[in-house]
């Protein structure tokens, strides 16, 4: 069973960013945020993929960026 976690500042469709700035889900910043999650998700399940650790440890170090922009 998942936790349900309340912080009674309400949705009403912002999301809060690191800083306390609040901008809408819908906002270019965000989905550009969304994005880069899903392809550094990908990227890992490319890595698990390969064999070639020359290539993995690249694809790892690409993840490493994804993440700090992301």
């Amino acid at each position: 069973m998942a936790i349900k976690i309340y912080t009674k500042t309400g949705d009403e469709g912002n999301t809060a960013l690191f800083g306390g700035k609040r901008l809408p889900k819908s906002h270019v910043r965000i989905e550009a945020y969304g994005t880069i999650d899903e392809l550094n998700a990908f990227t890992g399940l490319l890595r698990d993929h390969l064999k070639d650790e020359p290539v993995r440890q690249r694809l790892f170090e690409i993840q490493n960026r994804l993440f700090d922009l992301g």
